[in-house]
């Protein structure tokens, strides 16, 4: 099933400068382990030993996947996932 990825600007360097990108897979972990096959280096920012990272935050259709079933989401033909780092710095 192919799902639309949209990536924050950081992200996006590592998937050549593009905001969408598109994958395939039944759950969310399956996704993101064919978009690190296009774009290597992209699921070490977010998922560290087998989960979701602390402070990266994923969305599928503006519903949080920690809610849901994690990386095991499953997802379907014309869902939108949405890959959210935290920002942090300042004072």
């Amino acid at each position: 099933m192919t799902v639309e990825v949209r990536l924050t600007a950081n992200l996006q360097k590592l998937a050549g400068n593009q905001r969408v990108v598109f994958g395939e897979g039944k759950t969310v972990g399956e996704l993101l382990d064919d978009l690190d096959a296009k774009f290597p280096g992209l699921k070490g920012n977010i998922v560290v030993d087998g989960r979701l990272h602390r402070f990266v935050n994923i969305y599928l259709n503006d519903e949080d996947i920690r809610f849901l079933g994690q990386l095991e989401t499953p997802v379907a033909e014309g869902d939108v996932l949405s890959i959210l780092p935290a920002l942090a710095g300042g004072r």
